[in-house]
């Protein structure tokens, strides 16, 4: 089983169509794939409606498509009011741009995220504080390990808050390209130079991405 929550096409920064990452996520063996493009108040709508319909011609294939976005550089005071309208105009995941080592994000943003449980993934958390990932569990929310060079210079820090805290994992890959998709046994290699023992290793790779997909197709 392999399943990435965090991918990006060419309706943001990505190389690809979301129907051509599809089939190639598909080549590849993987069992689901999530298209969250970046977005702001500018772009929400294009990319919700743009992605929605390769994810609807994708329902052919074996492939699970979900149709999400990244919430990125939004003011927090405006991060609430973004997620919601996600969720109106049809997100099934939600992915906030967390506070990564090699990004501007504004302070205070993994705060916000991490306290809204209409919120499914905090990606890239950086310097994430112990009580940040605290209300990440309270909430459900996310935090994400990822295999992306440069968001990945936490991934360490970022496992030992979660698991001080009991707050779910997650491998990504924030892929921008369809050559940034890692295999099974890369995502458990990623999960293990982060500090996660055996147990976490396989809730992270697999058990905490399949039951988020269970949860949006209300299985």
């Amino acid at each position: 089983m392999r399943i990435d929550l965090h991918t990006h096409t060419l309706l943001s920064d990505g190389d690809l169509l979301p129907i051509e990452l599809a089939r190639r996520a598909e080549v590849k063996g993987m069992d689901a794939i999530a298209f969250t493009d970046h977005v702001s108040f500018s772009t929400i709508e294009r990319v919700i409606e743009e992605t929605r319909k390769d994810c609807q011609a994708a329902e052919s294939w074996e492939i699970e498509t979900i149709l999400g976005v990244e919430i990125t550089h939004v003011p927090v005071d405006r991060i609430d009011e973004i997620v919601e309208k996600a969720r109106r105009l049809g997100a099934e995941l939600v992915v906030v741009h967390g506070e990564s080592l090699v990004e501007p994000t504004q302070p205070g943003t993994n705060r916000a995220a991490v306290s809204n449980p209409e919120v499914d993934i905090l990606a890239h958390p950086g310097l994430i504080s112990e009580e940040e990932a605290g209300l990440a569990k309270d909430n459900d929310v996310v935090l994400e390990i990822t295999s992306r060079k440069g968001h990945c210079l936490s991934n360490g820090h970022v496992a030992r808050m979660a698991m001080s805290v009991g707050a779910e994992l997650t491998v990504n890959t924030d892929a921008h390209s369809y050559t940034d998709l890692i295999d099974e046994e890369t995502a458990r290699k990623v999960a293990m130079g982060a500090g996660l023992p055996p147990e976490r290793v396989e809730w992270a790779v697999n058990s905490t991405p399949a039951s988020i997909v269970r949860r949006i197709r209300g299985k």
